[in-house]
């Protein structure tokens, strides 16, 4: 089975016209697995689909004949291109729950927060400009991001999130090659893909060596909300509103069909934004921020949060215990406390994406870790979600997989690549951290 992820067709008759941001995407490898991912023998630990069978749709259903039959004109009609001013003010609500103090004057809603992540991008990047991003990072905003024609430089993760040492030298060493950097793109609560949390100790430092070297800051925090252990440290916004860029969406916390993200932005920035957001679309949908308007304002969507939370909760266990139980020893993967994603990193002679053809043979989808660099690290790394299967489907595709690597390292070592034995757990490192470089 070959899996291709290319876009452009070598006999296209337009790709000669296309330009020159455009002409060398690529579809991202997460949408080129959804045709083999969907099929009903295969379990897909590939894509990150939030668990929408466990909202209350009775409840739903009520909003939305409440919205038709109380404001069914306006909700239907064009709205300002900054969103509706009651779901701005409910948006301050939410990030209050993060140490934020914003204005609902300074939210602008967009379709989805990848909306947002090009729309910033827009805004400030031009040809040959630089984004300093986690490595690994989230595949959407690579995408967002190349069209732009600009350099993406990672900076590594551990355990304790973004590494402000690799940083700093980081940061240093564009400075003396003469290379603007726009901003610094940062999941820091949950990582998507790396599972991890920025360390509440890294955040001021993190926070620092951007203002010392005037980059913004532009984070990204759908997961935030969807801890498993205790609240996730206050926001980066929340310790320094004048120089973050904040993006939250609605995906994870109530439903991605709404199409509904927002940027809480410096004052500085509102208008500019908002200009570009017109330019992009006139406005988002008054009926859907009619919908999201009174599901958080007059309905106990916390409780259908507490619910969403204990059910990914069951589901990370599952994977772990999953993982702990079948996969080979030389297999190593994080352990989130919140979010979707485990990272995993194979041995280093191992490569995921020319593995994946076997695990879809073998029944099991997930994504192979360089799908989440720019620069072609990860090839022995790969992504694992478990916040949509149901806990059987888990544990069976957790199966598949390690039999897949099984067969995987037994050939290497048939070619030498590879000890006989496999190498004892070293204790001396976290336990389930590979390590993600």
């Amino acid at each position: 089975m070959t899996l291709s992820f290319k876009v452009m067709r070598a006999d296209d008759p337009f790709r000669d016209r296309y330009a020159r941001g455009t002409r060398s995407m690529t579809a991202s490898e997460i949408r080129a697995l959804f045709a083999v991912a969907s099929r009903p023998e295969v379990v897909s630990l590939a894509g990150g689909m939030p668990f929408t069978a466990a909202l209350p749709f009775d409840v739903v259903g009520d909003v939305l004949q409440e919205v038709v039959a109380t404001e069914g004109p306006a909700a239907l009609q064009y709205a300002g291109g900054q969103g509706d001013p009651r779901l701005r003010e409910v948006l301050t609500d939410l990030m209050r729950h993060e140490g934020i103090r914003g204005s609902g004057g300074d939210v602008v809603v967009t379709e989805g927060s990848q909306q947002a992540l090009d729309l910033i991008s827009r805004m400030f990047c031009d040809p040959g400009d630089v984004i300093v991003a986690e490595g690994p990072s989230y595949v959407g905003a690579l995408s967002a991001f190349s069209q732009y024609q600009v350099d993406v430089c990672h900076v590594p993760l551990d355990d304790d999130g973004l590494d402000p040492d690799a940083l700093a030298a980081t940061l240093e060493r564009l400075e003396r090659d003469g290379r603007r950097v726009k901003f610094l793109y940062t999941v820091p609560n949950f990582h998507n893909p790396a599972g991890v949390t920025l360390a509440a100790g890294r955040r001021e430092r993190v926070l620092e060596l951007a203002r010392r070297h005037n980059v913004l800051v532009l984070e990204d925090n759908p997961y935030g909300m969807l801890g498993f252990e205790s609240d996730p440290p206050d926001a980066l916004r929340a310790l320094d509103p004048d120089n973050v860029v904040y993006l939250g969406s609605l995906s994870k916390v109530f439903c991605p069909g709404l199409r509904i993200g927002w940027a809480l932005v410096p004052p500085a920035l509102r208008e500019r934004m908002i200009l570009v957001k017109e330019a992009a679309d006139l406005c988002s949908s008054s009926f859907t921020q009619a919908v999201a308007y009174r599901w958080f304002a007059n309905y106990p969507w916390r409780e259908t949060l507490k619910d969403l939370r204990e059910v990914y909760r069951e589901r990370r266990d599952v994977m772990l215990d999953a993982l702990a139980e079948d996969v080979p020893a030389g297999v190593t993967w994080t352990k989130p406390t919140g979010g979707f994603y485990v990272w995993a990193r194979l041995p280093d002679h191992l490569d995921a994406r020319a593995m994946l053809a076997k695990a879809i043979t073998a029944r099991v989808a997930y994504v192979p870790g360089g799908a989440f660099y720019a620069d072609g690290q990860g090839a022995s790394s790969l992504r694992l979600s478990y916040c949509f299967p149901p806990p059987d489907r888990i544990r069976e595709g957790v199966r598949r997989l390690a039999g897949v690597i099984d067969e995987e390292l037994e050939l290497a070592r048939a070619l030498g690549g590879l000890p006989l034995e496999p190498p004892a757990p070293d204790q001396s490192r976290p336990a389930g951290w590979g390590g993600v470089q």
